[in-house]
């Protein structure tokens, strides 16, 4: 099982990153919801650098034509499980990570505020690698031990706070299956 340190926020087990783009959360705000997303730089391409160089704002806007159009961009996540499993932290738990933009979840704006952000290296239309299903369900079992707020946190992606602007996970992401591995776990 994961490990994490609900002191500092961080995942013991995850390797650290530390991205820029963070603040801490409103006054009384524990997080209480968690949000999967998808993601791969450039578009459909797996591996490399860039996301990393993305959430620490290192993007360099001349390596793809993509990356012109986001390398200005201040964004984080909490969390990131590439294709193989590994597993990336950029802002400790206890931090606003900056990965919802505009949002709304059951009539709470600014979902940053009070949400754990997972991205998922991948894409809209191609299947998530096994690997990635199986951390990811550790790194949600994790959370709810580590912070009672989390435990029994409502699960949606990123498509679900910001409709019409994010498609993410995508509809290759298989919620039934999650949703065993973590029934399983109980």
């Amino acid at each position: 099982m994961l490990s994490i340190d609900s002191g500092n926020g961080l995942v013991c087990e995850a390797r650290q990153i530390v991205s820029p783009n963070y603040d801490d959360r409103p006054p009384e705000c524990d997080p209480n919801l968690i949000v999967i997303h998808g993601i791969s730089l450039p578009p459909g391409e797996f591996g490399g650098p860039w996301i990393d160089q993305l959430f620490t704002n290192m993007l360099d806007s001349d390596e793809h034509p993509y990356f012109r159009e986001v390398a200005d961009m201040r964004v984080s996540t909490h969390l990131l499980i590439r294709r193989d499993g590994e597993l990336v932290q950029y802002v400790p738990l206890s931090k606003r990570a900056w990965h919802c933009g505009d949002s709304c979840y059951e009539g709470r704006d600014r979902c940053n505020d009070f949400s754990v952000g997972i991205e998922l290296e991948g894409t809209d239309d191609a299947a998530y690698a096994d690997e990635q299903y199986e951390q990811l369900a550790s790194v949600i079992i994790a959370l709810g031990h580590a912070f009672p707020s989390l435990e029994k946190a409502a699960i949606v992606g990123h498509c679900d706070i910001a409709e019409g602007r994010k498609t993410d996970p995508g509809p290759s992401f298989d919620w039934p299956r999650l949703r065993s591995l973590l029934k399983d776990s109980d």
